[in-house]
């Protein structure tokens, strides 16, 4: 059964779940995820209040998506015309999914890779994003230790953005001593939040 996060959850034939992309070029375009257990997409409400937010850094930019999950952030950050797009999941069903999502828009500036986001962070040489999402799962504490690793190896450019998704009980500690928060809101459970690297 398809979990329901939103309204860009779609029920399809044989279980399938869609995702739709909201605004840009492919506005409208609506994918497939696989049922990953703990998978679930940004709410619509959540991804258009965080684009509103990205909208004058969003053309031209480099961006990381961590734990992609559906590869709704970083395909919505392409749609709306971001130049390059790195989604990090380990899940082999995700990754396959997301690359699949890419192909059939013609998005040939997404580059998924298959690994654990930690490893993946620490053992990586590092290069300069200027956008981060991360949005790992709930039951899930390593929000604090990648935000760690984004800090201090380097993957931040001067002036990057971060948004990070957790639940509405999650604390985080490392993010509100390391960056500028310059947004929050909370939707349900839904923590969402923007850091300024500056």
């Amino acid at each position: 059964m398809a979990r329901r996060r939103g309204s860009e959850v779609i029920r399809g034939a044989g279980q399938t779940n869609l995702v739709r992309i909201i605004g840009g070029i492919h506005r409208g375009r609506k994918l497939r995820f696989p049922p990953v257990p703990g998978l679930r997409p940004t709410p619509d409400a959540v991804r258009e209040t965080l684009f509103n937010w990205l909208q004058p850094i969003i053309p031209g930019a480099v961006c990381l998506d961590l734990f992609a999950g559906s590869g709704a952030l970083g395909l919505e950050a392409v749609s709306r015309g971001a130049s390059r797009v790195v989604s990090v999941d380990r899940s082999t069903q995700v990754v396959q999914q997301i690359r699949e999502n890419a192909a059939l828009l013609r998005l040939e500036q997404v580059e998924v890779v298959r690994a654990e986001v930690l490893e993946w962070l620490e053992n990586t040489p590092p290069r300069p994003f200027n956008v981060v999402f991360a949005d790992p799962p709930y039951a899930d504490d390593s929000l604090d230790t990648c935000c760690a690793l984004l800090a201090q190896r380097g993957w931040l450019s001067p002036e990057a953005s971060i948004y990070l998704e957790a639940g509405s009980d999650a604390v985080l500690s490392k993010p509100l001593k390391i960056w500028q928060q310059t947004h929050v809101k909370r939707a349900g459970r839904v923590c969402y939040s923007l850091f300024f690297n500056g």
